[in-house]
């Protein structure tokens, strides 16, 4: 058996929680809720009159699903932010924390930190995102021909 690539893993939950997020953002323009409604209102204003939290929710949705499954149209795969685990490090947190503000997408805030969780342990191994999107990255074998 090979071993597991963790990164390929991580990609796999944040796509997940990414679509979920677009989702729950869509739904959250027709039944806007906040999820922390039941202790205080005080961030009713941030999902009605106006949907700012849904627009947040919606967009950072995209950019995550277009960030983890490049298009080849734009050769983002490429790219050093792609390959940046750091970088998923920075921005996935906070997706997580609007996506748990929102009633619809409390899931996808979850699944965001787990992929955050394996995110770390992938990067704290030394694992590498490779240039092609589900490329396995390349040992280089000393003594074998």
């Amino acid at each position: 058996m090979g071993k597991l690539i963790k990164n390929h893993w991580a990609r796999l939950i944040v796509l997940t929680a990414a679509i979920y997020q677009i989702a729950a953002a869509l739904e959250g323009f027709f039944w806007p809720k906040i999820f922390w409604d039941f202790l205080t209102t005080n961030l009713d204003p941030a999902v009605k009159p106006f949907p700012a939290l849904q627009i947040i929710n919606l967009l950072l949705g995209i950019l995550i699903l277009s960030w983890e499954w490049p298009l080849p149209l734009f050769e983002f795969a490429k790219t050093a932010m792609h390959r940046s685990i750091e970088a998923r490090l920075a921005v996935y947190p906070l997706a997580s924390l609007s996506a748990l503000l929102l009633y619809q997408a409390t899931n996808p805030g979850i699944y965001y930190l787990i992929g955050v969780g394996v995110y770390f342990w992938a990067y704290s191994e030394g694992e590498v995102v490779c240039p092609e999107p589900w490329e396995l990255p390349r040992r280089n074998r000393p003594g074998k021909v």
